[in-house]
């Protein structure tokens, strides 16, 4: 692997083999330097808006695997806070937000003074990562981060955000609309504070209709990538309407991401087809990693040899799971890094 930046390389059209590797979630329980951290830290926000350890936390995978990409250490709703919603995590609850009511619930600019760890955070990252390490920033889709601040939390399935997709969509377009135009602002900060690339997260898109879905996913996400492209043009954007199914296709083209992120229901054939229009990422089921042993070995080598002709990045269908062994992300390693 010659690339001096691999999962770069990869993220801008090359082809590299073995496969650049990162795992969403990678800074996580699953590690024992990270509930340490956490312990020490007091509380996830804490964890999260402390520029320390939000540092440390990014770089501990990347010190025992040596892993392509640290992404910060950071949560999507941090944006939230910005414009002006308390947010609240529980152990075991996730988070517990005031239920909005209509747009005007969010501020018109996001407070500086909230996002500033985060920036700070990626500048101590920047200069502690080996060389060859892509650092990656990250936000959630305006779509997700509506649905949690809307019904207060994830608990009931959004179902006051599914209601309002159906019933007020004009409300929904307002919340979607500053959102959208905030994390644009917020992503090019990322990048101005030493991020190379960032990821997309639109973690609850496969909950809308094909009509709702190009509305409140594809046409906000369309506009952050035209205002990050203008100002940062050469930092790729990876997207991840997570569940998409058939419309991953039409979300790599039209909103002008340059990788789509793929779940673990995508057929590796479809997801060889998405190829055609630029780089993938993916898409292991977490649950196979958990297993490890030859599902996982099995697994590993069928996304290879689907994936590994055109430009690919390893990663999960979706975050690490926290009870998976560490001996499993090293056979993972293992795996990738010792090719076909």
């Amino acid at each position: 692997m010659n690339e001096p930046k691999p999962l770069l390389g990869t993220l801008c059209g090359k082809v590299i083999e073995p496969p650049p590797l990162w795992l969403m979630r990678q800074a996580g329980r699953y590690l024992p330097e990270y509930r340490a951290l956490r312990q020490k830290a007091g509380s996830f926000l804490e964890l999260c808006l402390t520029p320390e350890f939000a540092t440390e936390a990014t770089l501990q995978p990347v010190r025992r695997f040596g892993f392509d990409g640290a992404i910060l250490f950071s949560d999507i709703l941090v944006i939230a806070m910005a414009l002006g919603r308390t947010v609240e995590f529980r152990d075991g609850d996730g988070p517990n937000l005031l239920p909005l009511s209509d747009k005007t619930g969010l501020t018109a600019q996001a407070d500086a003074e909230t996002l500033a760890p985060v920036y700070e955070a990626l500048r101590r990252v920047k200069a502690a990562l080996p060389a060859r390490t892509t650092l990656l920033g990250f936000a959630g889709g305006p779509w997700t981060v509506a649905a949690y601040i809307i019904d207060g939390g994830g608990r009931t399935q959004f179902a006051k955000a599914r209601q309002w997709a159906a019933e007020k969509p004009d409300v929904l377009d307002g919340v979607v609309a500053r959102l959208a135009a905030a994390t644009a602002d917020h992503l090019a900060a990322q990048l101005d504070a030493g991020a190379e690339a960032v990821q997309l997260f639109d973690s609850w898109a496969g909950l809308l209709a094909p009509d709702q879905f190009r509305r409140f996913v594809i046409a906000p996400t369309r506009r952050i990538v035209a205002a990050l492209h203008a100002r940062h043009p050469r930092a790729p954007i990876i997207g991840f309407p997570r569940n998409a199914g058939a419309l991953y296709g039409d979300y790599f083209v039209e909103t002008g991401v340059d990788a789509l992120c793929l779940d673990p229901s995508v057929p590796l054939d479809q997801a060889r087809a998405l190829q055609a229009h630029g780089p993938v990422q993916g898409n292991l089921d977490p649950a196979l990693l958990l297993a490890g042993g030859a599902a996982l070995d099995r697994a590993v080598g069928d996304i290879l040899a689907a994936l590994h002709r055109r430009p690919f990045v390893f990663n999960l269908g979706h975050g690490i799971l926290p009870e998976t062994p560490l001996e499993h992300v090293e056979r993972l390693v293992q795996l990738v890094r010792g090719g076909l």
